[in-house]
């Protein structure tokens, strides 16, 4: 079981790994603890947004939509590499997943196929949106894997966690897809490297 780092942890922890880090509004104490607890944390969520043009897909990361209230995440990877930081604490980003993926990441251990929806993730895994389309063709530019990569270094690092505490969230929860364009392996392997 891990505490949630404080806010000015995490951002210290981001830029630590290199990242450029940006600060959007009161970022820091927004988020949906009203709704439920936040913490213990045990991983770190991929996501990719759907959207196009930076400022939009920020925007939208903070503050959510009719169907699902932001923030929708803890940060957005743009597609520059930058991490803009849009709320801290509890955030909805993960939804109900797996209880047995949930216990293979604090085990570390391979991910079980998710076939479930009984756990809370939000109390859970800090979450990063990344800007892309989602369709298989948007490009994932090299720096802005290079930052996701570094963001979920950062994280893991900070907890002494490995590479498996990084998840997708199409391996958390049932019919979701995300991301699209690359392997949840294969950016576990540059997290173990980074991490070395």
């Amino acid at each position: 079981m891990a505490r949630p780092m404080s806010a000015e942890e995490f951002r210290t922890a981001l830029v630590g790994e290199g990242l450029t880090v940006v600060g959007v509004g009161n970022w820091r104490t927004h988020n949906r603890n009203h709704r439920g607890p936040w913490g213990p944390v045990h991983g770190v969520m991929i996501h990719h947004t759907v959207t196009r043009g930076t400022a939009a897909t920020v925007r939208i990361c903070r503050d959510g939509h009719s169907d699902l209230p932001g923030p929708l995440c803890h940060g957005v990877i743009a597609k520059d590499g930058h991490v803009h930081l849009v709320g801290y604490g509890r955030t909805n980003h993960a939804g109900s997943g797996d209880p047995d993926v949930l216990a293979a990441v604090i085990a570390e251990k391979a991910l079980p196929p998710d076939n479930e929806r009984g756990t809370d993730g939000n109390r859970h895994f800090y979450g990063f949106e990344c800007e892309n389309l989602g369709d298989g063709k948007d490009p994932w530019p090299p720096v802005q894997l290079d930052a996701i990569v570094r963001a979920a270094a950062a994280v893991c690092r900070h907890h002494g966690w490995t590479a498996r505490s990084v998840i997708g969230h199409r391996e958390w929860q049932p019919g979701k897809v995300d991301p699209v364009g690359f392997t949840m392996a294969s950016l576990r392997d540059r997290v173990h490297e980074r991490l070395k």
